[in-house]
């Protein structure tokens, strides 16, 4: 990978001459879409990639605003969207509908395939089979043109050694074209990011603010963000969740892959959970009774049923401690209060359970055999 050279006589690159529009942090799959794609792009690409070294020029729009060209239409779908590492690992026959506009959050712990997922969206690793569009456009066939308007924090981030923060950027815009400098120094400031510091002397921290950097900061249609809050801290995980909801504010979408709850009860409108390469449940956040049910307690004076309100259907989870009975409850509460006629209840409490208790609970229960699971959900 060659260095970015100023020009002669030139001063040192800088925020301003770094600025174009970034649609991914990923910078090898951007080159690999870039050497891959028509002569003409590749013509463009050169030319921006001359207007991004030359000191105090500002790069502006290369390549015609691909936006312009894209109707009103589902943010990303897929079909029966497989990739099988083997052994059970992967994603399988994923069926998944995002509408344009809104914040999804894709849950699952680890080695769920959430990021196998993403690549997929991506078209960084093909399918073994299925297919996944963005905005229409083919996840592989049109794999370049999908990066022009997504905005990509990977979960593994690429590697720079000694480049500058602002060489980094300098770099990834001289494969594109199309931003005002000025946001670069916005966005910059507000992540405390300093771009003069060199790649390797960057904390963890700091690596995924830069990553951060570049996936907002050419205002992309679609953020797919793999675990984006990772290594910050809490004072600049809420300038990530600012800057999201002004995303959301230009009309974002946001796909938001993550395993922390809060994460997704602050910013997002629907939630899918994902379990050994499995979609397991999806929904709306204020509509996930089904899925949350409530959480309750039952309090009794004298002895307690407890095998009787374990045959309760839709009552889980049921634990016993002296006088007290606690369990989960799923449904109406009609057989729940029936079994408890005529006995001494002293008090009955309900409440919802917080999303990592729901979310739990779909890791509590034993896989299904062979891997079979719901993935034909639309979100």
């Amino acid at each position: 990978m060659t260095k970015p050279a100023a020009a002669a006589g030139s001063p040192p690159l800088a925020v301003a001459d770094a600025a174009a529009a970034i649609a991914t942090t990923a910078a090898a799959a951007i080159v690999i879409a870039v050497l891959t794609t028509s002569i003409r792009l590749q013509a463009r690409g050169r030319h921006a990639r001359r207007s991004a070294r030359s000191a105090g020029i500002e790069t502006r729009a290369i390549a015609p605003d691909l936006d312009d060209t894209l109707t009103a239409m589902n943010a990303i779908e897929t079909q029966r969207l497989t990739k099988d590492y083997g052994a059970g690992r992967g994603i399988f026959d994923l069926d998944l509908t995002v509408r344009e506009g809104e914040i999804l959050g894709f849950l699952g712990p680890n080695g769920a395939g959430k990021t196998t997922t993403i690549k997929l969206l991506m078209g960084t690793i093909r399918p073994t089979r299925g297919s996944a569009a963005i905005f229409g456009l083919d996840a592989q066939a049109q794999a370049v043109d999908v990066k022009r308007i997504v905005g990509y924090v990977p979960g593994e981030l690429p590697q720079f050694g000694g480049w500058k923060g602002s060489e980094i950027v300098a770099w990834v815009a001289g494969l594109r074209g199309g931003l005002d400098g000025a946001e670069v120094t916005r966005v910059a400031e507000r992540l405390d990011l300093d771009l003069g510091r060199r790649y390797r002397e960057y904390s963890h921290g700091n690596k995924q603010k830069l990553a951060l950097l570049l996936a907002f900061v050419h205002r992309p249609r679609l953020l797919i963000l793999d675990e984006p809050t990772t290594g910050l801290d809490p004072l600049h995980q809420r300038v990530f969740y600012e800057l999201l909801r002004e995303a959301r504010g230009h009309g974002a979408t946001v796909f938001l892959s993550s395993h922390v709850m809060s994460e997704v009860e602050h910013v997002c409108d629907r939630v899918g959970i994902v379990r050994e390469g499995r979609l397991v449940t999806a929904g709306p956040l204020s509509e996930l009774a089904a899925i949350r049910s409530l959480r309750v307690e039952i309090v009794f004076d004298g002895s307690v049923p407890v095998e009787r309100l374990r045959a309760v259907p839709g009552f889980e989870d049921v634990a016993a401690t002296d006088h007290t009975v606690t369990g989960m409850l799923r449904g109406s509460f009609a057989p729940l209060l029936a079994a408890l006629s005529g006995e001494p209840v002293a008090s009955l409490t309900s409440r919802e359970p917080s999303l990592e208790e729901v979310f739990l609970s779909f890791y509590d229960d034993p896989a299904p055999p062979g891997g079979a699971g719901r993935s034909d959900l639309t979100v």
